[in-house]
């Protein structure tokens, strides 16, 4: 196996991790803005971390590996 056949495998795996980790994100911002009344004070922390989550998987989805 060369280096190359490995290299495509793990850049598709990181995609993929990248569309889970920022499909994750999304759903919990969404749901943390929109159960205010739940979470409370702690709405924007949560908040935050799911746009944290996003942030990372789009990083994932855009970086290139070398």
């Amino acid at each position: 196996m060369s280096s190359e056949e490995g290299g495509f495998g793990l850049a598709m795996a990181e995609k993929f991790f990248g569309l889970i980790l920022a499909i994750v994100g999304a759903l919990a911002t969404y749901y943390a803005f929109t159960s205010i009344d739940v979470f409370g004070a702690y709405t924007g922390f949560f908040g935050f971390l799911g746009i944290i989550l996003v942030a990372v998987g789009v990083f994932l989805i855009i970086a290139k590996i070398e």
